[in-house]
């Protein structure tokens, strides 16, 4: 027995050994961020400009590949099946906890939340807005639902970026905690959406601030809310959903790095610091701020942290509402 423990033991230490070189070598190869959306999204551009700062501090090309479709759960099972060698990571956002519990929902996620990924770094967070077309006679979201409580003829329409996204979420909370009538239009990403918001074809909408900005500063989208627990910098006069009275829509709009499960320590402690190295330069900062987003560059447990509490965030509300992937 005590021939065992030790040879226990001495295996233990040559592993943490050999994880210890392959830290110090890291990395030896391009590395490679999939990034499960299409390419033009916040959550894209916030990978490419991370992705170019990381490039020039670790001396290898570190590139960005776009592997959109289901709600990003395309991209995240590569990922989450990839090698955990550090080479292939996943950009994420406040997406990721709410489709994958539209996925469990439905019983037929790829992979499994809790055990498949490890957080790397919150690059940022981008506060989640709801926008809606200039002809709405509402200036808020509380006013807009005051609208379809007082005339239930009205047939407005409300898209979100897809089956399970945010504002699939948002739309379903407020028809079951309202008692209003809305019809969901799901889009393939926030460019479409955006589209048939600004043509009035669709009432209601949303996404990360950064995609619909420009136009809310112009007057061709209203902003009615905003679902993180501060206002915005950007937008000092639009509400919280808590403000409104609507506090169950209150989530953190954020951005991060993932490895696979089982990546060794150093190598995540590694990305981590190379993360917060970059979103700490000036001159990322200054586009960081033009996209209305906070620079962060946390440490692997926040990122952990906030994906796992967004999750048993949303898990109930999903299940009680019946939202899936489908």
């Amino acid at each position: 027995m005590k021939k065992t423990v030790l040879h226990g033991i001495a295996m233990a230490a040559l592993l943490l050994a050999g994880a210890s070189v392959m830290a110090q070598e890291y990395p030896t190869k391009p590395i490679k961020i999939i990034v499960p959306f299409p390419p033009g999204g916040t959550t894209d551009v916030l990978a490419r400009l991370v992705a170019e700062r990381m490039t020039e501090s670790m001396g290898k090309p570190v590139i960005v590949e776009n592997r959109a479709g289901a709600g990003g759960s395309i991209g995240a099972d590569i990922v989450a099946k990839a090698a955990p060698d550090g080479y292939t990571l996943l950009m994420h956002n406040i997406t990721f906890p709410l489709a994958s519990a539209a996925l469990l929902q439905a019983k037929r996620s790829p992979y499994n939340i809790d055990t498949d990924f490890a957080g790397i770094s919150i690059v940022a967070n981008v506060p989640m807005y709801i926008t809606a077309h200039p002809s709405v006679p509402a200036t808020n979201l509380r006013e807009f639902v005051t609208l379809l409580k007082k005339d239930p003829t009205l047939r407005y329409n409300y898209g979100s970026t897809g089956p399970g996204s945010f504002m699939h979420l948002v739309g379903e909370v407020i028809k079951s905690e309202e008692k209003v009538k809305m019809e969901h239009i799901p889009f393939k990403g926030a460019a479409p959406l955006k589209q048939e918001l600004l043509s009035g074809r669709i009432q209601l909408g949303g996404d990360q601030l950064s995609s619909s900005l420009s136009e809310i500063r112009v007057g061709t989208l209203k902003a009615y809310a905003t679902n993180s627990a501060k206002r915005s910098p950007a937008l000092p006069d639009v509400p919280t959903v808590r403000e409104l009275g609507l506090a169950k829509l209150e989530m953190e709009g954020w951005n991060g790095l993932f490895a696979p499960a089982k990546t060794p320590r150093a190598i995540i402690d590694k990305l981590a610091a190379e993360t917060a190295q970059a979103v700490r330069n000036p001159d990322l900062q200054k586009k960081l701020v033009a996209l209305a987003a906070e620079p962060i560059g946390s440490t692997p447990a926040e990122q952990d942290d906030i994906l796992r509490k967004q999750f048993a965030q949303v898990q109930p509300i999903v299940q009680q509402l019946g939202i899936t992937m489908d």
